[in-house]
């Protein structure tokens, strides 16, 4: 796949998952590296800068995306060789994402029980991940899990659980009530971690997780510390993705306002905990972990 295909793919959701979208990008500045890599040392960087734009505007609600690219340019101006430090830097952005997510699968499989119920939503690779893990290491366990309209990434997580003969029963979106009630454990991912401690994912996370709290079901939510957003420490408001109307309704009647929010915050008071890399924490707790971990984020 070309920058062009990558940039298409993530914009369309065609790549979807915050930490495949990471990865995608990551490798699409490295093809605009090795393009312009025996071109003037202006022109080279004049191109990584424009390839870094145009990929953080193909997803606003893309936390963990940025911060890979800004790991990419950090200080990349006084890098004498520009082309050997972007492949060193994209090569170790997809060891982190590598590394953390076998640790967090560890880490979160510790939370799921034998003979348990766990309730997920939308399409998490990490908590697919922990639900792999668990598997793996024996614990016999049931998935609930829902639809996820308008694209139905729900199906996605189905399909993948049943491949690894993990037990799924699937449910519509409005039937989650059903889907939680006798739950033991709900896991979804993030798309982006605020300063406060808020959760933002897919729409209905935090009507799920209000659901969760009133049968008093614990609810985590597990992501790799480069969702965190340092941004919102400054006052800025994380952007929440709208799409289209066409992919909820292709042909709405005249008058109809079709709203397609992608994202919701999700309050951190329904949330249990965060399980990433650094261990499973309170979510301002996690804040400051990622403050002492990864400096460079600040």
């Amino acid at each position: 796949m070309d920058f062009k295909g990558i940039v298409k793919g993530i914009k369309d959701v065609k790549i979807q998952g915050a930490i495949n979208v990471a990865k995608a990008a990551v490798k699409g500045i490295s093809l605009i590296e090795k393009e312009y890599k025996l071109r003037d040392r202006d022109i080279l960087l004049e191109a990584l800068y424009k390839a870094r734009d145009v990929l953080i505007k193909t997803r606003p609600t893309e936390p963990c995306m940025r911060n890979a690219l800004n790991y990419i340019f950090v200080h990349i101006e006084d890098e004498e060789d520009i082309a050997v430090v972007v492949d060193k830097r994209v090569k170790e952005v997809n060891e982190h994402f590598d590394d953390t997510l076998e640790k967090i699968a560890k880490f979160g499989a510790k939370k799921i029980m034998n003979k348990s119920i766990v309730f997920t939503y939308c399409h998490s690779n990490t908590v697919v991940a922990i639900l792999k893990e668990a598997k793996k290491e024996g614990k016999k366990f049931t998935v609930h899990n829902t639809e996820t309209r308008p694209l139905f990434q729900g199906r996605i997580t189905a399909r993948e659980l049943t491949r690894e003969g993990i037990s799924v029963r699937h449910f519509i979106d409005s039937a989650a009530r059903l889907a939680l009630k006798h739950a033991d454990l709900m896991l979804i991912g993030a798309d982006a971690i605020t300063s406060e401690g808020k959760v933002i994912n897919k729409i209905g996370s935090e009507l799920f997780a209000e659901i969760a709290d009133r049968f008093d079901i614990p609810v985590y939510s597990c992501a790799d510390s480069w969702k965190f957003d340092p941004k919102t420490i400054f006052g800025y408001e994380e952007e929440i993705e709208k799409r289209g109307a066409r992919e909820v309704w292709a042909e709405a009647p005249k008058g109809v306002i079709v709203d397609n929010s992608v994202f919701e915050k999700v309050n951190p008071d329904l949330i249990s905990g965060i399980i990433s890399e650094l261990g499973v924490y309170k979510p301002t707790i996690f804040i400051e972990e990622v403050k002492r971990i990864y400096p460079w984020l600040f």
